[in-house]
């Protein structure tokens, strides 16, 4: 199909993009090795997500449960990996764990509770990746996300939890600040967690917009939606 042709050869152009970003800002860091790309595909379609496994993409990111759920049904022959990275309710546990990898946006006590009691409850064998939500803007609470001193106690709480494992931290860079610098804070707690759990590694930053700052702050992980799919398609 025609459209289909356009279509990848459209996405294979931007992730291509992208993917030279990335490598420029390892470069300009003095990384030897690449961050994780984690493609976004929020109000995109499955075909979009179908054709980015063709290119070589193996993460995706959703942050509504019910799209994502969709999505990973329709595309289970793949073998894709599934991050959740936006806001999530107690309620929505039951079903992310059914789809999910790795939850980015754990920030509370009671989700902690939530996903360790759906892990348990769904039977699964591999135990939940939960990176920790940093709130490095405490003007927009709205996003969602821990403070930094709640880390530590959060982090106690995922790490004794049946059914899953502490993998990190994830922020997003406050609107209108300096991200660099919202980078770097975050690098600090995630090597304060590293001093008490070695295992969790990874630190989940940066966007289509400041995703160089991210790979120079030491992002394991990086979660960038436009830049390699385009403007959102209308909804509705």
């Amino acid at each position: 199909m025609p459209e289909r042709r356009e279509r990848r050869e459209e996405l294979a152009a931007r992730l291509a993009r992208v993917r030279g970003r990335i490598r420029a800002a390892c470069d300009a860091a003095g990384r030897t090795e690449e961050p994780q790309l984690i493609v976004v595909t929020k109000f995109h379609p499955a075909s979009d997500v179908r054709l980015l496994a063709e290119l070589g993409v193996t993460d995706v990111g959703e942050n509504r449960d019910q799209e994502a759920a969709a999505k990973a049904a329709d595309l289970a022959d793949l073998g894709l990996r599934w991050h959740f990275i936006g806001q999530l309710q107690t309620n929505k546990a039951k079903s992310v764990v059914r789809y999910a990898d790795a939850v980015h946006s754990v920030d509370r006590a009671q989700l902690v509770a939530a996903l360790s009691k759906a892990v348990v409850a769904a039977g699964r064998e591999d135990p939940l990746a939960c990176l920790i939500q940093v709130n490095l803007d405490p003007a927009a609470a709205g996003r969602g996300g821990a403070v930094p001193a709640d880390v530590p106690p959060l982090a106690a709480l995922i790490d004794g939890a049946p059914g899953l494992r502490l993998a990190g931290v994830m922020t997003v860079a406050p609107l209108g600040a300096d991200p660099a610098e919202a980078f770097a804070t975050l690098a600090d707690v995630a090597g304060g967690l590293r001093q008490r759990y070695p295992d969790a590694t990874m630190v989940s930053a940066g966007m289509s917009q400041d995703l160089e700052a991210a790979v120079a702050a030491g992002a394991t992980h990086l979660r960038i939606g436009t830049d390699v799919l385009g403007p959102r398609p209308p909804v509705g």
